[in-house]
């Protein structure tokens, strides 16, 4: 990591960034001018670019940059005074006298400096053109005195060479600092700033335990209120009555007391959590860039393609402002040039063409950027003679990519797929422009790599749209959690067809492999346990929840145990020494700080197709098996008398019974296990019943488990407060003898075996 500020750098670096950023302004204002020559606040703009470089290159020694910026300056104020009126072939040269400052700027040290006399023939080209557009001789002028012109550091310098030196001087002293992070470095700071916000969701849990604290206080203060009741008319001695009521005091104080240690934590939880949150957005943002930043050089090149190519073409930007990752933003730069040659050569008509078919003769390509449900939209579209898709299907037959009756089943979505191809082509002849078959192909490979999607959708004689959906940021990605042999994996979105609850019955094998109906057409059916677990598929139910994932390419619907609902998460990649983890692209924390796997589809999708080719792919059941799985049950007490009580009353009845010996032991055992139902106790050391019911509810794996409180308590209150935090059923353990507890557990989940 390295630091730096404006006041570190070389007067040739200023002069190098103060070019960048005065040719854009240059660039910007001259593609205005050609639509409008007259813009006045156009032409300012230009002439003050142009008079702020020659000032900056006069500074540093750069005179051939003093005369080009010199004679464009004349050439914009000519234009303001109306003696010119700026047309193609001056705005031609004036982006070329653009490039050239540019180019001035990146020369080494030693050759800035050259005299006038020495100027590069480029330089001497360009005044001599420049020149020749104009009436009033001013280039000459400037051409004839540039030798007389004074060095730089002279004393004679003209008063409108003091504005860039003073801006020099001022940029040196007052700049604000730049600082330079690597980009592994601000990916661990990403990383654990959301990992600290993760962890600062673990306070709410303990503030909630603290809570049902403070109700046990109001129990217990409650309780010693009756026992003074009852004891009212009793005679009780001294000593007595002053321990009764010191802890009747000591009761109230202790109450006071967590209540503002109560209101105290959920402040600090509040700050903290809020902290955490602030400083995961800044962090993140310390990754984001406008869109604007990446596409600066498109509507020039958009302007001189069209030219070079005898077509009017304009390009229209929105969304300029919208926030891009900058990793994205790099990669986007070689995918929107291809699209946008292509849509230049392919899709605009010429002018000719364009009014004959009752269209404007200067067409418009639109490049869009915008954030939708989550995702980074890039849209870019032309309203020019869109695709033939017959022309696309005869040439598809044509290159033997598929026979002839193949190619007229598929639909437009599958033979659009055939311009993605590396090396396709619907050009017969090969241009500087296309015809090589380079270009979709490298737009379809940086969408894979980021984990997006594209698509393009054609109407004939109207234009064509293609559509990138991208992840807002490489660091956080969107993804489906899935339960797969008892563990969570997470599928990014962007792979994701749909997920679907699929009917047994639905099942076909086809050739051996099993396949379901899907948008018309057969997709596979792969058990996920198989690929990511390694054991036993727990797929009961007459319904099977199934994920469609697709590579671009082949689409598998993947059964999974269950869904466990869409999280976005903050990738963690794993540790190099794994190496590359078959089907795992990177981990994750989740809110409750629980790790998971991120799923690699495309490697997945892979490992399908290797265990299709060796026939070792397993099957999924088409009906329920009559070999049918005892219910679990888990019974959460302290006492061991009652605990082996209500096991051996489950177990006797066919029940599948495992035991833990308080509430926290209940509760690790709820998370890593699979159960049908939980039978708690409500008094244990460590974590009561009403708190591990509460987590329980609270608990989005687990929220839907059945809880059935049995304790000795037969008080209304308490099971109010049973039944408040979620538990489904309350009993009271004096009910064992007569089976009650069976039949309880009967009427909530039915028989032992399912």
């Amino acid at each position: 990591m390295s630091h730096g500020d404006l006041s570190q750098m070389s007067m040739q670096e200023l002069f190098r960034q103060e070019a960048e950023s005065q040719t854009q302004v240059l660039t910007s204002g001259l593609l205005e001018l050609e639509n409008d020559a007259a813009a006045a606040d156009q032409l300012e703009a230009c002439m003050r670019a142009a008079h702020s470089l020659k000032g900056a290159a006069r500074i540093v020694g750069i005179h051939a940059g003093v005369d080009v910026a010199h004679a464009m300056e004349d050439c914009f104020v000519a234009a303001q005074r109306g003696d010119i009126r700026l047309g193609k072939e001056h705005i031609d040269l004036l982006l070329r006298g653009g490039d050239l400052l540019l180019h001035l700027g990146n020369l080494p040290e030693a050759e800035i400096s050259r005299p006038t006399a020495e100027s590069p023939l480029a330089v001497t080209t360009f005044l001599t053109e420049l020149k020749g557009l104009l009436d009033n001789g001013e280039v000459a002028e400037a051409l004839a005195d540039a030798d007389s012109l004074p060095a730089a550091g002279e004393s004679e310098v003209l008063a409108d060479h003091v504005e860039p030196l003073t801006a020099f001087a001022d940029a040196r002293e007052s700049a604000e600092r730049v600082l330079r992070v690597r980009a592994e470095n601000l990916n661990r700071l990403l990383g654990l700033t959301g990992e600290s916000l993760v962890e600062s969701r673990w306070l709410k849990p303990f503030s909630e335990s603290l809570l049902r604290l403070k109700r046990l206080h109001s129990d217990t203060s409650a309780a010693l209120d009756e026992l003074r009741a009852a004891l009212t008319g009793q005679v009780l001695d001294e000593c007595s009555a002053a321990a009764l009521a010191d802890l009747q005091q000591r009761i109230i104080a202790s109450r006071h007391l967590l209540s503002e240690r109560l209101v105290e934590l959920d402040m600090f939880d509040s700050r903290s959590t809020n902290l955490a949150q602030r400083l995961y957005n800044e962090a993140l943002a310390c990754r984001m860039r406008p869109f604007a930043d990446g596409i600066r050089s498109f509507p020039r090149m958009v302007r001189d393609l069209g030219h070079a190519l005898g077509k009017q073409v304009r390009l229209d930007i929105v969304g300029k402002a919208t926030q891009v990752d900058r990793d994205i933003l790099e990669k986007l730069d070689a995918p929107l040039g291809h699209l946008l040659r292509n849509a230049i050569d392919h899709g605009i008509e010429s002018a000719v063409e364009r009014l004959a078919a009752s269209k404007p003769a200067e067409g418009v390509i639109t490049l869009e950027a915008r954030h939708s449900a989550g995702m980074l939209q890039i849209i870019v579209t032309d309203d020019g003679r869109g695709i033939d898709l017959d022309l696309l299907r005869q040439t598809v037959i044509e290159r033997n990519h598929v026979n002839s009756e193949t190619a007229h089943k598929l639909s437009d979505a599958e033979l659009l797929a055939f311009v993605f191809l590396p090396g396709f082509t619907l050009r017969d002849t090969v241009t500087e422009v296309s015809g090589r078959g380079v270009g979709l192909d490298v737009v379809q490979d940086m969408v894979k790599r980021v984990r997006g999607t594209v698509r393009v959708v054609p109407q004939l004689g109207h234009g064509t749209r293609f559509l990138m959906q991208l992840p807002l940021t490489l660091s956080v990605v969107r993804t489906l959690l899935a339960e797969i042999d008892g563990e969570p994996y997470a599928f990014p979105l962007a792979y994701i067809v749909r997920t679907l609850m699929l009917p047994r019955e639905q099942i076909e094998l086809i050739e051996g492999r099993q396949h379901f109906n899907f948008d018309g057409r057969a997709v596979g059916l792969v058990n996920a346990c198989q690929l990511l677990g390694g054991g036993e598929p727990k797929l009961a139910g007459n319904e099977l929840p199934v994920i469609v994932v697709s590579d671009g390419g082949n689409s598998y619907g993947l059964v999974a145990d269950r869904f466990l609902g869409e999280r976005a998460l903050v990738v963690q990649p794993l540790d190099v020494r794994f190496g590359k983890v078959q089907d795992i692209a990177a981990g994750a924390l989740m809110e409750d700080g629980s790790p998971v796997l991120i799923v690699d589809v495309e490697d997945l999708v892979r490992s399908v197709e290797k265990l299709v080719i060796a026939g070792h792919l397993s099957l999924v059941q088409r009906s329920v098996t009559t070999d049918r799985k005892r219910k679990r049950v888990l019974v959460v007490d302290d006492s061991l008398t009652v605990r082996e009580l209500e096991r051996k009353l489950l177990s006797h009845a066919g029940y599948e019974v495992e035991v833990a010996v308080d509430g926290m032991d209940g509760w690790n055992a709820a998370r890593t296990g699979h159960f049908d139902l939980m039978v708690s106790d409500i008094d244990m050391p460590r974590m009561d019943g009403i708190e591990l019911v509460t987590l329980i509810k609270k608990d989005p794996n687990l929220k839907y488990l059945p809880v059935m409180i049995v304790s000795y308590k037969d008080r209304e209150e308490d099971r109010r407060r049973g039944l408040e935090a979620g538990a489904d059923y309350y009993l009271t353990k004096g009910s064992f003898h007569d089976e009650t507890l069976l039949a309880a557990v009967v009427d909530m989940i039915g028989e032992a075996e399912a």
